[in-house]
């Protein structure tokens, strides 16, 4: 049964798998406040269930995830946007105190910022922390701050028509995460944020980023034989591989990457052009700030990989 508890994925034991579902499809499962907090928290219970042997994660809707409520932040940070559910008032969540220190006429706190994304990435993180392993199954879109959440789980399924990428490198972000050349290696990193370019489901997988990508009406089917695959094995097994390999990954320096990367996202918000495309943003709407974003050169605007 399907636990509706959280306010932005419901949470729902299948046999020996937990299955966690993003759940604001009208808003593409685009990210808030509590997101990190629903996932970090549906990921312990998981982690603590001695019935779940592995956890999925997927999302309602169109595709997995936008990536952060920007529309909320950039157009309407000054008037209390991208609050999320719990009252964060004072804190380096609250949108006035974010605002004062967005000011391009005063002195930017570099750690007030950090502060706040920190805690994002934080709960991300708890997918590749857990004990139990993590599968995200990505459908339609994966963009911006949706791979800051993917790149965190031990294996990606991903439709192959599916888009997944990091545009807002053009202006206004650096993955927080940090992971991407730990994925994909140093070339294949760069090439891909030095653009904002997205690559496809399948070009996902040539790329070594997604270990299957099955077309869409098969996504389901080959995800769950993956899974079940997973669920098979004894528990105390699971979380030994994923401990052993995990300690490899973790040795290639990805909390130090977590840093630094966090640090310039926050720089990125901070330059001319970052200050320019919230203004933007505000005058015309982020979908239209965006627009005017991935114009020429890119000409790669929309939730496909199609230009257009």
């Amino acid at each position: 049964m399907s636990d509706n508890s959280f306010s932005t994925l419901t949470y729902e034991v299948d046999g020996r798998v937990a299955r966690l579902t993003f759940n604001r499809p009208d808003q593409g499962n685009s990210i808030t406040p509590d997101t990190p907090l629903d996932l970090a928290h549906a990921v312990e219970r998981a982690d603590l269930d001695p019935r779940v042997h592995v956890i999925v994660l997927s999302g309602r809707g169109k595709g997995f995830c936008g990536g952060y409520d920007l529309a909320a932040s950039a157009e309407h940070l000054q008037d209390g946007g991208f609050t999320g559910g719990t009252d964060r008032t004072g804190t380096v969540l609250d949108p006035a105190v974010q605002m004062a220190n967005h000011d391009p006429a005063a002195t930017w706190d570099p750690m007030v910022d950090y502060a706040m994304m920190s805690r994002f990435t934080k709960g991300f993180a708890s997918l590749l922390h857990a004990d139990k392993p993590t599968v995200a199954k990505i459908h339609g879109f994966c963009v911006a701050g949706g791979t800051d959440i993917a790149l965190h789980c031990d294996q990606i399924v991903i439709a192959a028509d599916a888009k997944i990428g990091y545009p807002p490198t053009r202006v206004w972000g650096v993955p927080s995460a940090g992971l991407w050349a730990h994925r994909i290696g140093d070339q294949r990193a760069k090439r891909l944020l030095l653009t904002g370019d997205c690559l496809s489901g399948a070009e996902a997988k040539e790329w070594g980023l997604a270990i299957e990508a099955p077309e869409p009406e098969h996504l389901d089917e080959r995800t769950e034989i993956l899974v079940q695959r997973i669920a098979a094995m004894p528990l105390n097994q699971l979380i030994m591989v994923k401990l052993a390999l995990n300690s490899a990954l973790l040795a290639q320096g990805v909390q130090n990457s977590r840093m630094i990367s966090t640090v310039f996202d926050g720089i990125s918000r901070h330059t001319p052009e970052g200050y320019a495309f919230q203004q933007r943003a505000a005058e015309v709407g982020f979908r239209q700030a965006v627009r005017e974003r991935d114009s020429a050169p890119y000409d790669d605007f929309g939730p496909s990989t199609n230009k257009g």
